[in-house]
């Protein structure tokens, strides 16, 4: 396993065709899905010369967390479906490489049990916000309690998508026997509205992020409604298909957003390269879910280790070559877009 392409490849071998179709397929068409990994190839980087680059740091800070690099996992559901381990194998790998992991609502631990396999390893929760308030903020408390650092509020599921693998193959969701100690999707509200942003603020005092960004218009509200940061993300192309991919989106909300929020974003990560052209593009960070989930059905906590450090090396290398020394120097001219090569006369 030289890349992550690999263990992306090798995954659907290591698990049911009909319980691997929910982590790796898309809404409806899966348009969005596929627009998120061709998004990185129309950028380009622009490498400068001449630059010492003989001490390289990839450690940078999210919202008063520290952590090992500008990438980290994001939130992905019922990892028990892969891995007998489930979200505990997923954060032990990650507190090996203090990188930064946010565990679903819908996972398959107790926040308990992930802080007992990996104690403190840096982690946020995602949050959905159910019908009972009550349960809401029992979920927020142990999650803080536990040594959460931060609360992700997921915003763009009202509804559930459209999910035709899912449905082809007969997928359950959630399967009627899998333990979710917090929450079952069908119970997350679609009357959610930003006065229940203001609401989650108000009973926490974590950071808060805003995921599931992808207009400049809700880039400003979530700002004027205390967001700490705002994350751009369509759901990995999951739900609404045919919006814009997270990189094309990116550099709208970050310019909407002019420095008074950290900005993040996910889908379609692959390589390293990908991520200095998120942070190039206005990201204070990036993150991914699929390279982990295949990850985790190849070879558990072992496999996603892997791949944490293949990323690490690659952005590492990346940064070098660039002609930066850290995350923080990675800027706007570092990227132009990709032109198409002029046909011959």
């Amino acid at each position: 396993m030289l890349t992550v392409a690999d263990y992306v490849e090798a995954a659907p071998g290591r698990v049911p065709e009909n319980v691997w179709c929910y982590f790796e397929g898309g809404a409806n068409d899966e348009v969005t899905l596929r627009a998120n990994v061709a998004a990185y190839g129309r950028w380009r980087l622009r490498p400068r010369m001449l630059v010492d680059v003989t001490e390289i740091t990839l450690a940078t800070t999210l919202l008063g967390t520290e952590v090992s690099m500008p990438f980290g996992i994001a939130p992905f559901a019922m990892q028990r479906l892969i891995c007998e381990e489930g979200e505990a194998a997923t954060a032990r790998a990650a507190a090996g490489a203090n990188a930064l992991m946010t565990v679903s609502t819908l996972t398959t631990r107790t926040h308990g049990e992930i802080s007992a396999a990996a104690p403190g390893g840096p982690r946020w929760l995602q949050l959905y916000v159910l019908h009972d308030r009550g349960r809401t903020l029992a979920h927020m408390q142990e999650a803080q309690a536990a040594g959460y650092s931060a609360l992700v509020l997921t915003v763009d599921l009202p509804y559930v998508g459209r999910r035709e693998r899912d449905l082809r193959l007969g997928f359950q969701n959630p399967p009627p026997d899998l333990h979710l100690p917090y929450a079952k999707l069908f119970e997350a509200t679609p009357a959610l509205t930003w006065r229940d942003l203001e609401w989650v603020r108000g009973q926490m005092r974590l950071p808060l992020v805003i995921k599931g960004i992808l207009t400049r218009e809700d880039a400003t509200l979530a700002v004027e409604h205390g967001a700490d940061a705002v994350w751009v993300s369509n759901h990995g192309g999951r739900q609404l298909d045919g919006v814009a991919a997270g990189l094309d989106a990116l550099p709208e909300v970050a310019e909407a957003v002019g420095g008074r929020c950290e900005v993040y974003v996910d889908g379609g990560i692959r390589r390293g390269i990908d991520v200095l052209k998120a942070l190039a593009l206005g990201a204070n960070a990036a993150f991914a879910a699929r390279p982990f989930a295949g990850a985790l059905a190849v070879d558990g906590s072992d496999g996603v280790a892997h791949v944490l450090s293949l990323l690490r090396g690659e952005i590492a290398l990346g940064l070098g070559l660039l002609g930066c020394t850290s995350p923080a120097q990675v800027a706007r001219s570092h990227v132009e877009p990709t032109l198409p090569y002029d046909s011959p006369a």
